[in-house]
């Protein structure tokens, strides 16, 4: 018989008992405000069709990374997780097998956010008072199935209860849009809005980046044979995503670097890029040229700039000919910030009117980089924790290496960056929390009054986000 799943209040707060009644203080003035989603990579079908969500495993493992990279890296197959191939293999259909093999290996999340995160759902979402174990899989799957067919847990039922007052996915300039249009024609008051990701079209080492150049022009009317008009493709495409909602782009290169380069630099570069003759060095440059013209082109139209660097994206060769992008094996990397963007700070660093976000998969890069840069330059904001370190520990160690440099007010609050809908609200609880245990200790130690506490969880939890992302 499973153990009784238990969510105990004072999680994530200190032992110290002092410690914890500040932060349940401080976390009872937080807990209840609306959720702020400002960069994220659920699927905007959802709240387009508002269908129930087919079953436990489609909702819960098949688009989770978190979850089947743990499986994974104890042998056991993606395939066998119903995880979909793009080379036509076999891979497993049978929802409730699926289901059974999570269960039984569930005891490797121990210690990890996933595991607090799916907890949340079990039991906050569902209801439900039992560990998942191999012999509760079948009880948590009839339960949750049977719970999944009612109108209360379809997509715009969840975004309601779960009291999120915005929610950005993230597209590509060659997406259509149609499920943001969908959305706004339904007339449903949920705020489900887009981002725009153009990694497809700027990197010329994303898979099929020729074809995607051509769509591009097929869709802006642009030829996209000379760097002005492919220039010009990408502004239209910008428009384009802020008449559905977008306030912000994001950036997902390997590095942070960025160039700039006169004019006739990069039109040759764009010919060599175009004509599929670039070296790996010229790629980087192109990537690092785009960065810089992005950030001319948020100046001008308004949009937020999100910088994601730092992962060698898609490592496992073999999984990603498999089956494709987004599948665990994306792995962090050393990332160079100061000497990285330096030709973009030269160029816009003092323009107020400019915000780029900055986040980082290298934490050795938090106080020696990444806070110096952002407590000087007014275009420059951190990143929360993210990815690899959206965890308790990686939020605290977020909190202690770059707050006496950069000071609270030079961050953006939090963001879930989660394709898993049911762990959004599970997501803020746990940052919420940490951001209060944070606080809490100055507060002890009278680095903080209290009263300045409250304000800045609340600003941590949600003006922040707002602000930094214009929403």
């Amino acid at each position: 018989m499973s153990a009784e799943l238990e969510l105990h209040p004072d999680r994530l707060f200190a032992a110290d008992i002092n410690l914890r009644s500040i932060a349940r203080r401080l976390y009872t003035e937080v807990k209840d405000l609306p959720i702020v989603s400002p960069h994220g990579h659920t699927d905007p079908r959802w709240f387009a069709e508002d269908a129930p969500f087919p079953n436990p495993t489609e909702l819960l493992i098949i688009p989770d990374h978190y979850v089947f990279r743990m499986l994974y890296s104890q042998g056991v197959p993606l395939a066998s997780l119903g995880v979909p191939s793009r080379d036509g293999s076999a891979v497993e259909t049978d929802p409730r097998k699926i289901w059974r093999l999570f269960a039984e290996h569930y005891y490797l999340f121990r210690g990890t956010p996933s595991r607090l995160w799916l907890d949340y759902v079990f039991k906050e979402v569902f209801g439900i008072e039992r560990r998942l174990q191999a012999d509760s899989a079948d009880f948590y799957y009839d339960t949750l199935q049977q719970q999944l067919q009612s109108d209360a847990l379809r997509p715009r039922a969840l975004f309601e209860r779960y009291n999120i007052e915005v929610l950005a996915t993230t597209e590509s300039p060659l997406d259509d849009l149609r499920y943001h249009q969908s959305i706004r024609r339904s007339g449903w008051s949920g705020r489900v809005i887009t981002a725009y990701r153009p990694d497809p079209v700027v990197d010329p080492e994303y898979e099929g980046f020729s074809e995607n150049i051509a769509r591009l022009g097929e869709l802006t009317g642009e030829s996209c044979g000379t760097y002005g008009s492919y220039l010009n493709a990408l502004m239209q495409r910008r428009e384009y995503f802020k008449q559905m909602g977008a306030t912000s782009t994001d950036h997902g290169h390997p590095s942070a670097m960025t160039a700039d380069l006169d004019r006739r630099a990069a039109e040759a570069l764009y010919a060599r890029v175009l004509d599929g003759n670039c070296s790996p060095a010229d790629a980087e440059l192109f990537r690092a040229q785009m960065l810089t013209e992005m950030a001319a082109m948020s100046l001008q139209d308004g949009l937020v700039m999100q910088i994601h660097p730092g992962s060698f994206r898609n490592h496992n060769e073999a999984v990603f000919r498999r089956f494709g992008r987004d599948k665990g094996a994306d792995i962090p990397m050393a990332t160079d910030y100061v000497h990285a963007l330096k030709p973009l700070l030269d160029k816009f660093g003092g323009e107020s009117a400019l915000s780029i976000i900055v986040f980082t998969l290298d934490e050795t890069s938090y106080s020696r980089e990444l806070a110096p840069l952002a407590g000087h330059y007014p275009v420059l904001k951190l990143g929360p924790a993210w990815w690899f370190h959206d965890s308790p520990e990686g939020m605290r160690r977020f909190r202690n290496m770059t707050t006496e440099t950069a000071g609270f007010y030079n961050t953006v609050g939090f963001n879930d960056d989660t394709r898993a809908f049911l762990s959004i609200p599970a997501r803020h609880d746990v940052a919420r929390r940490v951001d209060c245990a944070f606080l809490a200790q100055w507060v002890a130690e009278h680095r903080l009054a209290e009263d300045e506490a409250v304000e800045i969880a609340a600003d941590l939890a949600y003006g922040l986000a707002k602000r930094a992302y214009k929403l």
